[in-house]
């Protein structure tokens, strides 16, 4: 009988005990709130243990490091900064360690093409990336050595802003505490990675230096809306160049104007300032947007044709008619303004 007694007692007794494991092993009750927890490199099971009770995330440290070593992933449980929920199971936890699933501390913006640098530094400081007085800065102070194109900026003091162009249309990831500099040095590693070297060769056939051609990809940028007809107007104004004539690009008067108008005005036409290529010749004095990839290949591999003009089709297409006489150019603007 006696035997029969201390089985009982010790059965009773494991039983307890298993159900003191099963219970201090479960998920913590109450509403699920999120928390994250830093683990320092070179904590040790106990460590991470305590960390995670303190937070409320696990009901018993001692038990979590017996649980653990049980396991077998001890060694796996990576450093770093973790974001856990209450009521979570400590195996989702444990996986997430060893797979190194950190808060990832960083912020995400999409810079689009033709976008100028008045633009961007607003849309940085709107969206709390970075401020936009210290980007301006780093735009046209900041030194970025490791870019041998930033060198190559001609030292004008007519030009707005000095890497006007040169800030790559893109989607951007970077950390939350990123400074000015960071980002924009971001956006001139990304540029150069799109810029091919063959281009520049390329450039030097046409007569034309990198920073040449970053302005007039930067008036294709804004005056052409479908990709395909961005080589014909890159065309067209190589023959304007070509043959001396004013590009008198709208975009440029834009520009100076500092907001976009449906129709500029005679008036609008006479601002003065470098920048109005109606008024003066040639290139002005630097890019007036940051163009994408479709505009610097046109303006690397223009198409090759006779026209000097086009005009919008107004037709909901976004494309254009061209011409090459301004009698023909004279007859679209006419059917134009019918559609």
């Amino acid at each position: 009988m006696w035997l029969l007694a201390m089985f009982l007692i010790a059965l009773l007794a494991a039983g307890g005990a298993a159900w003191y494991v099963y219970a201090g092993l479960q998920p913590v009750d109450g509403p699920q709130t999120a928390k994250n927890v830093t683990i320092p490199t070179g904590s040790s099971v106990r460590e991470i243990g305590r960390l995670l009770e303190e937070q409320g995330l696990i009901r018993n440290a001692e038990l979590f490091q017996y649980y653990v070593k049980y396991k077998g992933v001890a060694p796996q449980l990576k450093a770093g900064e973790y974001q856990f929920t209450t009521g979570q199971a400590i195996d989702d936890m444990l996986t997430a360690m060893a797979e190194g699933k950190t808060v990832v501390n960083a912020v995400r913006f999409t810079i689009p093409e033709g976008w100028n640098i008045e633009q961007i530094a607003e849309h940085l400081d709107r969206e709390g990336i970075v401020g936009k007085a210290a980007f301006l800065q780093e735009v046209n102070e900041g030194e970025f050595p490791e870019y041998e194109f930033v060198a190559q900026i001609p030292q004008n003091k007519e030009r707005k802003h000095r890497l006007e162009g040169y800030l790559f249309p893109e989607t951007y990831e970077v950390n939350k505490d990123a400074t000015a500099h960071e980002v924009v040095s971001k956006m001139l590693a990304q540029f150069e990675k799109e810029w091919q070297p063959q281009w520049t060769e390329q450039l030097k056939q046409r007569g034309l230096t990198l920073d040449e051609a970053v302005s007039l990809a930067s008036i294709v940028e804004r005056e052409v809306t479908v990709d395909k007809e961005r080589p014909i107007v890159a065309g067209v104004y190589y023959n304007r160049i070509r043959d001396k004539w004013p590009l008198q690009a709208d975009a440029t008067v834009q520009f100076i104007l500092g907001k976009q108008r449906d129709r500029l005005t005679y008036e609008d036409l006479k601002v003065k300032s470098p920048y109005n290529t109606y008024l003066n010749p040639g290139l002005p004095p630097g890019p007036i947007a940051n163009p994408g990839r479709a505009s610097l290949e046109a303006v690397v591999n223009p198409a090759q044709h006779d026209y000097f003009f086009y005009v919008t089709k107004k037709d909901g297409t976004s494309e254009h008619y061209f011409s090459k006489t301004l009698s023909e150019h004279n007859a679209n603007d006419a059917k134009s303004r019918g559609n």
